[in-house]
This record gives C-alpha cells, structure tokens and sequence, in this order.
C-alpha cells in the first residue's frame, strides 16, 4: 500500500473523533469562533509551522517556506439546520452510525478541513515537503457570499497562492470548475388603499405577480455551457409592505438567484430582466444591485458586489494534472473530472483572480444543505491521503 495511504488509514481513529468535535462546534455564518478556535489547536497540535487568524477571521495555517504557494482551502461556516423534525440523526453530536458521521457541516464542509489539517500531519511525519508553502486555509461566510473570504486573504493578508484546490464535496473526483451567480432584487411599487376598495388603490404584488411569471418563463430559454451546462434563474424570496392586513400593499420585492456561464455579463443579465419586465407591461419596476456588508465573528466589515463569477479550468492545466497524477498514484484507478453544481469559493480564487483552482473533497453535494447530512469516514481518510500527496506532486508538474 502506499506509505501516504497507509498513514491516513493508521489516522483515522483521530481524523473521526476531529470530524465529529468540527460537527460539535455550531459555526453558522460570521459565528464560527468556536470552531476556529478548535481548528487553530488542532493545527497546532499536528505541526504546522505557523498558525493565525487574520482580521476576517479565517484560520491560516502554514507549512513550509518553499517557492510556489498552494492553498487548500475548506470553509467552515455552515447553513442551519432547517425543519429538525425532518433529520433522523442528531444535528450537532456528530453521531456515528456504520461508516459515516451525521450532522450539519458534516459533507458541507467541515470534512475538508478535517482531512486537510491531518494532512499536515502525514507531509510533516513523512517529509513529504518541497520548494513550496502549503496554506490550509479554514475560512468563513462562504454560505453568505463565497469568496468573499478570499478577497480578503489576497488583498488584505497578501497571500495570492500559485495553485488552489478546494476541498468542497466531490464524491472524492476532481472538478475543475462551476457556474457563477448574481443575486439582485427586483421591486415594484403601488398604492395603498383600504381592501375593502382595492380599486383606489395599485397592487405592488400583483404588479410582482405579471413579473415573476416572465421570469420563470426566462429560465426555460437561458443560454447552456457545454461544460458547466444552462444558466438558470429562480425567485428565492419575497417580500412586500402594507400599512396593514387590510391594506393594498404599496411595495413588493423578490429576490433573484441567477447562475451564469461564461458567457453571461451582469449587462447581459440585467438587459434579459429589463425586458422581461415590459413583457409583463410594468413600467415601475427597478432593479436592485446588492452588496454583502455583514460583519464577521470579528466585527471585521468587508464589502462586496454579489455578483460572483463562472469559472472552468482546462483539463490540460498543471493543477489537473497534478491532481490525476495524486489521484492515480494513490487509488490506482483514473479518476472523474467533473464540475460542482453550485458554487464555492473558486469563484474568487479562478474567477477573478485566474489562480489555477481545482476540487478535490470527501461528500457527496447532494447531502449538502439537506436533512441528515453526512460524509464516509473512508472519503475523510482518502482525502488526507490525497491533501497529503498533492503539494508534492504539483512540483512534477511546475514548468
């Protein structure tokens, strides 16, 4: 077996007990100190040579002082746990059951991070280090605005690493890249009035309703992607005002998640919903650009567009490569390469920045957001063994 492998598999009593404390740690968005704090021991524990947390919040730690800089990056943040009554499994205990651990973060994504920290471990106890600096990066809020932690560790921390690779959930193959997203709000505005006279007044929500109509018409006929597939929009949300329950509602607002290929501009966008609104004959209507201004666990406030670009890595790039020739050396077989369906924090690292990103993690991404989330213990130790091999072998590819 491979020295890696056989390492990973003698860790895995403690990458488990690692996986299911992450899980103990609630960490939604900007509340994840806890769950830093515990990472930030770990890493300390495992041998890192340094270990920080910038003005974010993110947990930085480092590995080496070689040339080439690659990250592998693991948010920590995760959603709520929604209606409990649909989980089976306890939420926030980490349960094991067979070979998996349940709870929320479990698949999305807590497991990177577990597997990646371990990882240190085996470059640190096999000598496995190179002319590179290894970043495991634990970052936060990516289920609020994805990327925006990285934003922050290249302009603020100054660290814009050579190669980055993702550890959101693959089913442990490669991806090389996803669609991107904007989020905007449309609103409509009207004339409040008594509902027992509705005809003094203008109704916001049925000005919205004509509107929402021509935008679930619009999704049918976006544009695809031979690779990462069609653009698709979708009303998230809705919201109105009213002086009362027996009141014509004088505003309405809906909120739009619109996932876009390459060649999608936000001009482009924002033309298809200017005619999707005459379509529907209203002629009140605004479109409304957002931005995220929440602060982190550390009051840190660090704005930023939601428009979050697509991105695609060539299958001929040396971070693909690198990562089939991981993946091979360690399992003996050719791996898939695929894409995400949603989006991750590549869409910073490749979409704005052109850094080479690839995806590499333990999951499955249809437990993600999902009751009874879970991941395999075996993906955990897999992943070690590969987070462990894969700085190592970017050097082969490095021209």
């Amino acid at each position: 077996m491979n020295p890696v492998m056989q390492r990973a598999k003698e860790l895995e009593p403690l990458i488990t007990s690692f996986m299911q404390r992450l899980i103990r740690a609630r960490s939604f968005s900007s509340e994840e100190k806890e769950v830093t704090d515990l990472i930030c021991a770990q890493m300390n524990q495992n041998g890192f040579d340094e270990v920080y947390k910038d003005g974010l919040g993110n947990v930085i730690g480092r590995i080496g002082n070689g040339k080439t800089k690659i990250a592998i990056d693991a948010h920590i943040d995760t959603v709520e746990e929604g209606d409990v009554s649909l989980w089976t499994k306890p939420v926030f205990e980490g349960f094991r059951d067979g070979g998996y651990i349940y709870g929320r973060g479990a698949s999305d994504q807590k497991g990177g991070i577990c597997s990646a920290v371990y990882a240190a471990k085996i470059i640190k106890e096999l000598d496995l280090c190179g002319d590179f600096t290894l970043y495991v990066t634990a970052t936060v809020m990516e289920e609020d605005c994805d990327g925006m932690c990285w934003r922050y560790i290249i302009e603020k921390d100054g660290i814009k690493p050579d190669i980055v690779l993702i550890t959101e959930p693959t089913s442990l193959n490669i991806y090389r890249g996803h669609r991107g997203r904007l989020e905007f709000r449309i609103r409509t505005s009207g004339v409040s009035a008594h509902a027992s006279a509705p005809q003094r007044g203008q109704n916001a929500i049925y000005k919205m309703a004509k509107i929402i109509n021509e935008i679930e018409k619009l999704n049918e006929c976006l544009e695809e992607d031979e690779f990462l597939g069609k653009g698709t929009i979708v009303v998230s949300q809705i919201f109105f005002t009213s002086p009362s329950a027996n009141a014509v509602p004088d505003s309405c607002e809906i909120q739009l998640d619109r996932r876009i290929i390459p060649s999608d501009s936000k001009e482009k966008i924002f033309g298809q919903i200017r005619q999707a609104i005459a379509r529907a004959g209203v002629d009140s209507a605004k479109i409304i650009e957002l931005t995220y201004e929440k602060p982190s666990y550390t009051s840190q406030v660090y704005p930023v567009e939601k428009f979050f670009p697509s991105w695609v890595i060539s299958e001929q790039s040396m971070a693909v490569k690198a990562a089939v020739h991981t993946y091979t050396e360690l399992f003996g077989t050719q791996p898939v390469i695929d894409k995400w369906t949603f989006s991750t924090n590549g869409t910073v690292t490749a979409g704005v920045y052109n850094i080479p990103t690839i995806g590499f993690g333990p999951g499955e991404e249809k437990y993600a957001h999902a009751p009874d989330e879970r991941v395999e213990i075996d993906h955990l130790v897999k992943a070690c063994a590969f987070y462990a091999s894969f700085p190592m072998a970017c050097m082969k590819f490095i021209t």
